[in-house]
């Protein structure tokens, strides 16, 4: 053992002990905590409402006034905890080096399963969500601010855009403010009732499915404004009803040459965007939310108080990075309301398609022109069941081969830089098998080239008459991309499913379109999404690149992270949500009792070149 780490534990047991004494030598009210805690005790805390200092003097002021009601303070204050049920400092302390870090790290071998030690939620009954339904229509009386009515209710629970199951919400709200969502927030305490956000709707993997027994559903779809745009620093800040292609437009209408570059699915909005943690065909060359394009978010914890993660600087070393805490957090620890986002100089592309004898040729020629410094913006794997489905749609300006192909956008400062990256590519491509390079001409011809790879979705549907489509998407190291595209194609096509792969292949990344025809062929196509999950995660890879995991790809997150990784996650959402009200059951799986997901014994040979 290391003398620092001597130091350490000696440290926390000096801290602990005293404050165990402390707190039983304490006045009657401030024992209280041990018969009867507060839920929200040690949330607060953690946001510094309660210093040690309190413990000896219960008068103190709160020290969150000293930072500036501004940007670290609520606007209406938050759910109010009796004195003496809150957990002072000594308490935290002593919980923490006790309790958390020997779990994980002093004791292993005494360590209880904090899964066991979770208590379920408790919800509600009917009775207190009628009664919450009737004080939301109160705190908004205007006209569509709160709705029951049942197409409103089934458009909010279920999707067009998947397939798993769900339930209706019992009531759907439309806040305008953050202090409207402060609120609905706090009457969805008092009457212990989930709640569950949505924005743009075009989740993939159930985020926004109704909980079982109903809840409020948090529209933010209303709360659509860019607040304020700094050019001279590159960031804005907006709500998080509104649309990435809606900023950039109004970037452009401007005059403002700048952009923000992550770009999912048309109409996915800033707040969604933030909760799945997503990125698009931009990531190879601006990365994904999980980098430093969110600098910082306004947040609604569940207790209803208002959090801001950070200031607008463009980098701090002050504390933990919070604002990445909420990225990818699928709306279970707290509602962002607001965010500052970094924007980019927006520099000029052209477009370039090129066809090969194989993925694996593909692959390897993308490693390739990566290694060679040029300007890529994009680059897209679209398999020759794609190309076909184009062809088929119509819609396209070409006629294409029906082959494994390349989508590139290339960026560059000028023309003549476009150019000279064009001319690269297409000498590497060459190298590898590539066929057919075809590069715009002009910028419409541009637009035209990369419209064929955004109409993925329509164009697929093509193959099959009247079908539908499950979309899914893994990631793996680029290296394992076409091992992973070559069994999952041989797998679907021994299964019966037509199907379409188009890939962001400079990340590793690949989506299937899975089709077909009736609702009986789903249990078929479950079983072959979950076959292509394990493959990826068989390769060292993820159950879900961008996507998220809602309730589609929650199963695996034990075999993915590992159960004390999980198990960490679900210490830190019952710490900022001990009643469990924000989007029950996503994101967290229930510990498995066996391994209901083992790993693939085999690999299936891939195809030689």
């Amino acid at each position: 053992m290391s003398s620092g780490f001597k130091f350490a534990t000696s440290r926390m047991k000096w801290t602990s002990l005293p404050a165990i004494k402390m707190l039983r030598s304490g006045p009657p009210l401030q024992r209280t905590f041990l018969h009867t805690p507060s839920p929200f005790a040690s949330r607060r805390v953690l946001n510094g409402h309660n210093r040690l200092a309190s413990f000896s003097r219960p008068g103190s002021q709160d020290n969150c006034t000293r930072f500036g009601t501004r940007h670290f303070s609520t606007s209406e204050s938050p759910v109010q905890i009796p004195k003496s049920k809150r957990l002072p400092w000594a308490i935290l302390l002593s919980f923490c080096a006790g309790g958390v870090i020997s779990a994980y790290a002093l004791r292993p071998r005494e360590k209880e399963s904090l899964a066991t030690q979770a208590k379920t939620p408790t919800y509600g009954n009917l009775v207190d969500f009628q009664a919450a339904i009737h004080e939301l229509q109160e705190a908004f009386p205007e006209d569509d601010r709160v709705t029951t009515d049942p197409d409103d209710l089934h458009d909010h629970g279920f999707s067009v855009n998947d397939y798993h199951p769900g339930s209706l919400h019992s009531v759907v709200v439309y806040p305008l403010s953050t202090e409207d969502v402060v609120k609905i927030v706090k009457i969805a305490v008092q009457h212990r009732m989930p709640l569950i956000p949505y924005s743009g709707g075009t989740s993939l993997e159930g985020h926004t499915r109704g909980y079982t027994n109903g809840g409020i559903c948090v529209d933010m779809s209303k709360m659509d404004q860019i607040l304020q745009i700094n050019e001279a620093d590159s960031d804005l800040i907006c709500q998080p009803g509104v649309r990435w292609q809606d900023i950039n437009s109004t970037l452009k209408k401007k005059g403002i040459p700048l952009f923000f570059p992550l770009d999912p699915a048309p109409g996915a909005t800033i707040g969604g965007m933030i909760s799945t943690g997503c990125s698009g065909t931009n990531a190879v060359r601006y990365g994904t939310a999980k980098a430093e394009w969110f600098l910082n978010l306004t947040v609604v914890l569940p207790s209803g108080e208002v959090i801001k993660t950070r200031r607008r600087a463009r980098k701090s070393s002050a504390g933990f990075d919070l604002t990445k805490l909420f990225i990818g957090a699928e709306g279970t620890l707290g509602i962002v309301t607001e965010a500052t986002i970094r924007i980019t100089p927006l520099l000029p592309t052209t477009v370039a398609v090129v066809h090969f004898p194989d993925v694996r040729r593909a692959t390897e020629a993308v490693r390739e022109v990566m290694n060679q410094g040029v300007g890529i913006q994009c680059v897209e794997l679209c398999d020759d069941d794609f190309m076909k489905a184009t062809n088929l749609y119509g819609q396209s300006q070409h006629k294409w081969p029906e082959h494994d192909s390349l989508f590139f956008k290339f960026q560059g400062h000028s023309p003549a830089a476009l150019q000279e990256t064009a001319r690269v590519v297409r000498k590497v491509t060459e190298r590898y098998g590539g066929f057919g390079f075809t590069l715009a001409k002009n910028e419409k011809e541009a637009e035209d080239l990369w419209m064929d790879r955004k109409n993925a979705l329509y164009s697929s549907l093509a193959l099959l008459d009247n079908s539908r489509g499950w979309s899914t998407d893994v990631c793996v190291p680029v290296s394992k991309l076409p091992d992973l595209v070559y069994q999952t194609k041989q797998d679907l096509k021994e299964a019966g499913f037509k199907s379409t792969v188009v890939g962001h292949v400079g990340d590793g990344n690949f989506h299937a379109l899975l089709l077909f025809l009736d609702d009986s062929e789903l249990v078929g196509i479950r079983e072959a999404v979950h076959r292509m999950v394990e493959r990826a995660l068989a390769l060292d890879g993820t159950c879900t690149g961008e996507h998220g995991v809602g309730i589609g790809k929650k199963e695996y997150l034990y075999e993915e992270l590992g159960g004390g990784t999980v198990e960490l996650m679900k210490t830190i959402k019952r710490t900022i949500d001990p009643l469990g009200i924000f989007n029950p059951g996503k994101l967290y799986p229930d510990a498995p009792t066996s391994e209901p997901h083992p790993r693939a014994t085999h690999v299936l040979k891939a195809e030689s070149e």
